[in-house]
């Protein structure tokens, strides 16, 4: 791995690993307001409970990322990304990470789907907008505006903010998918606040946090393949990347 980028007319180096997440690693940089990101191989399930090394997964999240990152920026979506290094490697900014997953649903499927008996791939009027804490030794609960704000994790304004913002982020990929014969079923959004207090869009976006079909197959093309054991992970996530690959040419 090279230890040295360019960004902004300045010299990035990766320092010390500062976080070792499910399938990324996290280094601090020379620069205070800026991270790499390293994606690796690993594919977990069950909130790490479950996990295997898979052969060239790292580099196809890094790809599928950075093409959809770039594709919200471009519609006007403010978010951590700086800096796609390699195949594998990136720049983004540091953000205050606020302790909460936003998962939008635009059809039943996994758990809402147990939780509510409904039948999977139901659509559903309006969008569907959940909120988990994040915390591997709790399993992610949900958690609610109330308990957000008693919590002090997030205000009344910033859970506004985090929907409306969501609801945005939903309709842009929706449509992106869309033109590559591909249903963006549900995902998963996190998002930091700027030393500014403003919230904006952090994470990743890939196939590893969101449940895509393809429309006509009805083919998962997400990690639903190794959470259900069901093959090869890497062929959907190839396929992904493939599609949007033909968009940006």
């Amino acid at each position: 791995m090279n230890n040295e980028t360019d960004y902004n007319n300045q010299t990035i180096t990766r320092g010390d690993l500062k976080y070792q997440g499910k399938a990324k690693s996290v280094y601090w940089t020379n620069q205070a307001d800026i991270l790499w990101l390293h994606d690796t191989n690993q594919a977990t399930a069950l909130n790490g409970k479950v996990h295997e090394n898979i052969s060239d997964k790292g580099r196809l999240n890094s790809a599928i990322s950075y093409l959809l990152f770039k594709h919200l920026q471009q519609h006007g979506v403010i978010t951590h990304y700086l800096k796609h290094i390699s195949e594998t490697d990136e720049l983004v900014e540091k953000l205050d990470i606020i302790p909460v997953e936003v998962v939008v649903r635009n059809f039943a499927s996994g758990h809402f789907v147990s939780r509510f008996g409904v039948a999977s791939m139901t659509a559903l009027t309006p969008i569907v907008q959940e909120f988990y804490f994040k915390s591997d030794a709790l399993d992610d609960p949900f958690i609610n505006d109330s308990q957000l704000i008693a919590l002090h994790y997030a205000t009344a304004e910033e859970i506004e903010s985090l929907r409306l913002k969501s609801a945005k982020i939903n309709d842009i990929l929706r449509r992106r998918f869309a033109e590559i014969n591909i249903e963006l079923i549900d995902f998963k959004l996190e998002f930091g606040r700027r030393t500014d207090g403003d919230m904006i869009l952090a994470d990743e976006l890939s196939p590893d946090n969101m449940r895509l079909v393809d429309k006509t197959s009805g083919q998962s093309l997400d990690k639903d393949i190794f959470r259900q054991n069901k093959g090869d992970l890497t062929v959907g996530y190839r396929e992904v990347l493939k599609r949007l690959e033909k968009l940006e040419k």
